[in-house]
């Protein structure tokens, strides 16, 4: 669900370095990367499911096991420099016991719930 409104959401206070945000409806986590963010898209995500997890990013399984996290990274580049509308295009793969989508908008969904193709 791309071009989620923030303000139906609720702010995650023990997150590192990137802000969190959970939807209580969906059970799901959401984040946002944008042109103007330092990390890429990769790295956020990483550091995301790590929060949600409650695990160091260390411990997590490498995200080049589920997903080329240069061709991620370059894709959501290609979004950006394409001026992709929302819902114009997603990606969704398991990650660390999670489903991650990465929509063209930039936000990222977590979910801790359900693993994808399980």
């Amino acid at each position: 669900m791309s071009g989620t409104t923030r303000d139906r959401l609720t702010p995650v206070t023990h997150t590192v370095g990137r802000p969190l945000y959970y939807d209580e409806g969906r059970g799901t986590y959401h984040a946002w990367c944008t042109d103007a963010d330092y990390e890429p898209v990769s790295t956020g995500l990483v550091m995301a499911v790590s929060s949600i997890l409650e695990v160091d990013p260390a411990d997590l399984e490498l995200l080049s096991t589920c997903v080329d996290p240069d061709a991620l990274n370059a894709l959501v580049v290609h979004w950006n420099d394409a001026g992709a509308e929302p819902d114009r295009g997603s990606i969704t793969f398991p990650f660390a016991r999670c489903t991650v989508t990465v929509h063209s908008d930039g936000e990222i969904v977590i979910d801790p719930d359900s693993p994808a193709g399980t």
